[in-house]
């Protein structure tokens, strides 16, 4: 065999496998260990990775929470909540090995005596279950939480890896309430942790088809070379839902549709659809390249903002053919609330690339539709050949399915069959659960992967949650403003959102594009 066709030989040993780093031992510690996160996605993910043989056998489940319980009294309603919400079918024999590696250390968060017992628990187990001193810190907890957490662990050395191990810590959002707030929180973890060790967690960054953007841009010669302010007209991401605040009250009150959703979630969308090529595919390059799109966000000026952010409020109606309560109506709701249930935004992005090229940004609860998608909105091709149809040719759609229905569609044109000469829109559609022949894993499943293999790529670094909260600062003080405050919009439950959101796209000649 000459030595070209050597080196061009696939491998038959590497088919298949993946690039990634892969999990290592570990001893993971869950702050708010009896909640409704670990119960409803943590420890279900864990185990759907075990189901799929991804998990190294040499893991420990810690559990850590205020309220008095046994090893086997936790173990079992871990069972009933894997049972319940484990997207895969529990198997007694896995499940009965799994259970030994899960344990529970109940202690109050600001208890000091607690974390020595911690320690010493920790140093057990790497003992009895191999766990190499490698500590992954998980704060499924209220973010006022935080700090008593963090001090505790630093205070007990929990913080601090020892030679040959490592320690990290995953943190929930929200990632404070503004920027200041953000600043102020980046700093209490920065004085228990390092930045490498910190995992800011975003899940919609750990769905499947988020993480294929980049792929879909950047593997595919087709796409890129059209990925600019030549070709494409204009962007829209849409995150809707049919569900209300559904218990959260007291949360949501505090935050709104900008907050909770737009800040972290659709920016870091807008992120993966508008930066550049990174150099290489390591979680610093790949955050770089975010940080510059976010810095490259245009600013509002605040007299400006009532022209380019549309805040809306439902009101009563009816999702499916039932009737729904307006949100001033849910329960801890205030009668005269001003938290926006549904935003809207015209962003531009001020670099050689997107020049010009407007992205429209929804979210709103009680909309007639659950889905987040991507839709890139191409510029119509010339009409001089086929100027003589009465109809307009629709643009070219490329759309990127986030949930549900994961998958990729383009919409082109094409000649209907028969005699005339007529061209209708049709759609290339690309499903993962078809394709693949096979479910997508939990986003939660992949991001605790990823922090087990110290793979911070689908992770928020400190610029980027600082940044982001920069931009929403300006919007935030510009509606909470005592003189000339934007207006607060209601539309009825089940409907798209305030007709102030249609305008908004009207005045450029554009629509929304229906889910």
């Amino acid at each position: 065999m000459n030595k070209t066709s050597d080196q061009t030989q696939a491998n038959p040993l590497r088919e298949g496998l993946a690039t990634r780093t892969m999990p290592q031992p570990c001893a993971l510690v869950i702050f708010g260990a009896t909640g409704d996160l670990t119960m409803r996605k943590l420890v279900p993910a864990i185990y759907n990775i075990a189901a799929d043989g991804e998990l190294p056998p040499a893991v420990s489940i810690v559990g850590f929470a205020r309220r008095p319980k046994s090893d086997d009294e936790f173990r079992k309603d871990m069972e009933q909540a894997v049972r319940k919400f484990s997207r895969q079918t529990v198997r007694d024999e896995l499940w009965n090995g799994f259970a030994r590696s899960i344990f529970y250390h109940p202690s109050e968060f600001g208890d000091e005596e607690g974390y020595k017992r911690l320690a010493e628990r920790l140093d057990q187990l790497d003992k009895e279950h191999g766990t190499r001193g490698n500590r992954l810190f998980y704060f499924a907890c209220s973010p006022d939480q935080f700090e008593p957490i963090l001090k505790n662990l630093k205070k007990a050395g929990l913080s601090k890896a020892r030679e040959g191990s490592w320690a990290r810590v995953i943190v929930e959002k929200p990632f404070g309430t503004d920027l200041k707030s953000a600043q102020h929180l980046n700093q209490i973890v920065l004085d228990a942790f390092s930045e490498d060790q910190i995992y800011r967690i975003d899940h919609f960054l750990g769905k499947e088809t988020a993480q294929n953007i980049l792929v879909l841009r950047f593997a595919n010669a087709i796409f890129e070379p059209l990925w600019n302010t030549r070709y494409i007209d204009h962007v829209q991401i849409t995150a809707a839902e049919t569900l209300g605040v559904e218990g959260r009250a007291g949360y949501y009150e505090g935050a709104g549709a900008l907050r909770d959703m737009v800040q972290n979630h659709l920016l870091q969308l807008l992120c993966l659809v508008a930066m550049e090529p990174p150099t290489d595919l390591g979680a610093d390059s790949i955050r770089d390249e975010k940080v510059k799109v976010v810095r490259s966000l245009r600013h509002f000026a605040e007299n400006d903002i009532a022209n380019f952010v549309v805040r809306g409020q439902y009101a009563a109606g009816a999702i499916g053919g039932k009737p729904v309560p307006a949100y001033r109506e849910e329960k801890n709701v205030n009668p005269k609330s001003q938290t926006e249930t549904f935003v809207a935004l015209r962003l531009l992005i001020d670099n050689w690339r997107w020049a010009d090229v407007p992205i429209y940004v929804r979210v709103g609860k009680r909309l007639p539709k659950s889905g987040t998608e991507i839709s890139v909105h191409f510029k119509k091709a010339p009409s001089v050949l086929f100027n003589k149809e009465s109809q307009a040719f629709d643009q070219n759609v490329l759309v990127i399915r986030i949930q549900p229905d994961e998958g990729i569609s383009l919409r082109m044109q094409a000649k209907m069959p028969g005699t005339s000469f007529r061209i209708e829109p049709v759609k290339m559609d690309f499903h993962y659960g078809t394709s693949f022949g096979k479910a997508s894993p939990e986003a939660y499943e992949r991001l605790l992967l990823n922090a087990m293999s110290g793979d911070a790529t689908l992770f928020a670094r400190r610029d980027e949650v600082e940044q982001a909260w920069a931009f929403i600062d300006t919007i935030e003080h510009a509606w909470a403003a005592k003189e000339n405050a934007p207006g607060l919009f209601t539309h009825p439950a089940g409907s798209w959102g305030p007709d102030e959101a249609d305008e908004l796209l009207a005045r450029d000649g554009r629509a929304w594009r229906r889910l």
